[in-house]
């Protein structure tokens, strides 16, 4: 049966995003044109395309997939301010889980991508219509053979957020850097039980080049009560329950500054960082005691 409901599902997800594709391609090709409100008006566009292609989504997830949400703190926010969202990162689920959770609860959620992702076929397209960011992760052996890598990100992201100044958007980063696993939670002998280490630099630079037009910055924890899944888990409705929880927390001035040229910041932004992370390691404690 589970497998009936995954060939269906799966089906339905596929076809809707051939749907909604061809007009959110068409109007990252009609972006191209340097027209300043011509290119505001394609980015509107594609983002209440995009908007309802994750509509569409959600309605398969709840007819197909039984998966119960229980998610608390979406009191405070709105349609038409600017949030940077951070989130602990353990499956390409949670993209879907965070889609779902904040479709127009908030602006569309744009995600900074690995640059290889854009090669992924069809989705690759759509991300780039959608103004995500890609990304390239630079080693610290290629930094140390060619320094004048070290500023590639900050460029990529002040780029992005010049477009993002344009019109309310939440910027979602996913602080670890990558997925969550135990081999990767093993080897970097994080202190966290449940989490990755922190990794300051993303979020920084969201907050050096936007800081003062961020409405909100809002802390988003995850759990999967049933052991962390797979996108056909999900799609086969193995997943029976997830936990949400948000908080919505005010944007602070000391979260704001050169995290590349002052030392004193760095080390304090990544002492912030690192007392949320122990807060959503709390959070993560907590939902497995009431499971």
């Amino acid at each position: 049966m589970s497998w009936i409901r995954c060939v269906f599902s799966i089906f339905f997800y596929t076809i809707n995003t051939l749907i909604w594709f061809v007009p959110i391609f068409i109007c990252g090709l009609i972006k191209l044109i340097p027209i300043k409100p011509l290119q505001k008006l394609m980015s509107w566009t594609a983002k209440q395309c995009a908007s309802i292609w994750v509509t569409f989504n959600t309605l398969n997830q709840k007819l197909l997939t039984p998966t119960k949400l229980s998610v608390t703190g979406l009191e405070e926010l709105k349609l038409k301010d600017w949030y940077l969202v951070i989130a602990n990162h353990q499956s390409w689920v949670d993209i879907l889980v965070l889609q779902r959770v904040f479709n127009r609860k908030i602006p569309f959620l744009n995600f900074f991508l690995k640059k290889e992702l854009i090669y992924i076929p069809i989705l690759g397209l759509c991300w780039w219509a959608l103004d995500f960011p890609f990304m390239t992760r630079t080693s610290k052996s290629q930094l140390k053979k060619n320094p004048k890598l070290r500023g590639k990100d900050l460029e990529t992201t002040r780029k992005a957020c010049e477009k993002f100044k344009e019109m309310p958007v939440s910027i979602v980063n996913f602080v670890e850097g990558t997925r969550f696993t135990p081999q990767k939670h093993a080897r970097q002998n994080s202190s966290f039980p449940h989490l990755l280490k922190p990794k300051a630099g993303g979020v920084a630079f969201v907050m050096q080049a936007m800081g003062e037009q961020i409405s909100k910055v809002v802390n988003v924890t995850i759990q999967y009560p049933d052991g962390i899944p797979t996108f056909i888990d999900f799609a086969c409705g193995r997943v029976k329950q997830i936990n949400i929880h948000v908080e919505v927390m005010p944007v602070s001035q000391e979260l704001i500054g050169d995290y590349t040229g002052d030392s004193e910041f760095r080390v304090r932004f990544q002492s912030e960082l690192n007392r949320l992370w122990q807060e959503k390691e709390q959070q993560l404690s907590e939902f497995e005691q009431k499971n």
